[in-house]
């Protein structure tokens, strides 16, 4: 059949356009080293959305050697030619993107990688990484002078990552503003438990019974630091709260009766009471690591199992819970906003005490307010860009709390408590900041309040009451 001549010229131009689209298409370049955060320039990386990670993890306990093998499968936001992984130290094998041989470098923490094929935008691939050797934890000023990250144990290995510590022991995108779903498989000698977030999907022994695989699962997206892969003797409770919420609580046996807290209680109580204040529960289950780990002066809100290095008292409990909305689910955009997650949590421990019929949110607010002089070096810390050394001062977790006691004062108890769930809904599974708090409390209560934050967040000095 012939074409007429119009339809020979409609064709042509229809053709002509295709070409110049084509033409127009940017060129494949790669993606950035970093995500660009003021504290951590070069944490996360550019060019993908990461999506998933597959992690297989072997560590032997003998030698504290980790070997491992991580797929991630993320999405092209840019035509790639290259694109980085974070990843601290370990030694890098062997590297395949969409299943074929990769080349890669190394520049500090910076994996380089250069895939045969360049990536075009919106695609979907897998990256798998293969890894080895002994991770260091990090150290300095940053989390109150402790060690953080791959921290070994008398038995195994406390895992507890916050802020920059997951490339110590996997490769990744390792900024919580890039979260990701997870399945992390934790091969270790037979009779130790490794632990870590989601829910247990399956058990097996391997090399024949001497090694065990605990293979969990984390649908929920999950910013980096939160996942951990704790291993040691565990004594291991399951069960529900009283909400229907499962829990998974493993107590290292040297801890079992310290502190005369009962942290499987404490944490299904907690999870249910936070369930009313702050919306639904965002996780499939609720639980606790209680390792024997005196060496961390930290315990982390590890998503779906706070991890305690020792439980210090049921407030420290109640306040790693209410991180599961304040932090996990709604993560920060950037680690300057560290105080939605800090100032929440310390404040939902004044509403515990409330609750439980000890002193009110209000008369905490006044006993922190009123212990510290105005000439106090607390009172120089803005919480609402507290910078990276200081990030985790006891004036984000003080101060921000009583910006948000300052609030409920200010536009009273119906508008605070709807503003709260409304908050963790907006912005569940995915990040947020401050000005988008201050925006979503302006727009609860119907008040002006940039004054109130001004002068709680962002200005040195005790403000007057």
């Amino acid at each position: 059949m012939a074409l007429s001549r119009s339809a020979r010229l409609a064709a042509l131009t229809v053709a002509a356009a295709s070409f110049c689209l084509i033409a127009a298409a940017p060129a494949p370049t790669p993606g950035s080293d970093g995500v660009g955060d003021p504290y951590f320039p070069q944490l996360g990386n550019g060019g993908f959305d990461a999506r998933h990670y597959a992690l297989d993890v072997d560590y032997n306990p003998d030698t504290d050697r980790l070997d491992g093998r991580t797929t991630l499968t993320a999405r092209a936001t840019q035509n790639l030619s290259a694109f980085d992984l974070d990843l601290q130290k370990l030694t890098v094998t062997k590297v395949e993107v969409n299943g074929r041989r990769a080349d890669f470098t190394r520049s500090g923490d910076e994996l380089r990688i250069t895939p045969r094929a360049s990536i075009r935008k919106g695609n979907t691939f897998t990256t798998t990484v293969t890894y080895g050797g002994v991770p260091e934890p990090l150290s300095g000023p940053i989390v109150f002078g402790s060690d953080y990250g791959w921290m070994k144990t008398g038995d195994g290995v406390f895992v507890a990552c916050e802020p920059n510590a997951a490339s110590t022991w996997f490769p990744s995108s390792d900024h919580p503003s890039d979260k990701a779903t997870y399945d992390i498989k934790i091969k270790a000698p037979k009779g130790l438990t490794g632990v870590s977030n989601g829910r247990l999907v399956d058990t097996y022994d391997t090399d024949k019974g001497k090694r065990t695989v605990h293979h969990w699962r984390e649908t929920k997206p999950m910013a980096t630091y939160l996942a951990t892969a704790t291993i040691g003797k565990f004594d291991v409770k399951t069960g529900k709260t009283a909400g229907g919420i499962p829990v998974y609580v493993a107590i290292d046996p040297v801890l079992a009766n310290s502190n005369n807290v009962d942290v499987y209680a404490v944490t299904a109580e907690a999870t249910d009471y936070w369930s009313r204040v702050f919306g639904p529960y965002p996780f499939e289950e609720t639980g606790a690591i209680v390792d024997d780990m005196p060496q961390a002066g930290f315990s982390l809100e590890t998503q779906s199992k706070p991890i305690y290095s020792a439980v210090r008292s049921e407030s420290t409990i109640v306040h790693e819970l209410a991180h599961q909305w304040f932090g996990d689910s709604v993560s920060v955009e950037q680690w300057k906003n560290i105080w939605l997650n800090e100032g929440f949590a310390t404040y939902a421990q004044w509403l515990w005490t409330e609750h439980k019929g000890g002193a009110s949110a209000h008369d905490s607010f006044l006993a922190g307010y009123d212990s510290r002089p105005a000439n106090s070096t607390f009172w120089q810390v803005k919480p609402g860009d507290p910078q990276r050394d200081t990030m985790f001062a006891s004036a984000v977790y003080q101060r921000g709390a009583m910006t948000l006691q300052m609030l409920r004062e200010r536009i009273g108890d119906k508008a605070f408590f709807k503003l709260l769930p409304q908050w963790t809904r907006l912005h569940r599974y995915s990040n947020a900041n401050t000005d988008e708090f201050i925006a979503l409390a302006e727009r609860v209560s119907g008040q002006q309040l940039d004054d109130l934050f001004d002068t709680w967040l962002f200005t040195t000095g005790k403000p007057s009451l």
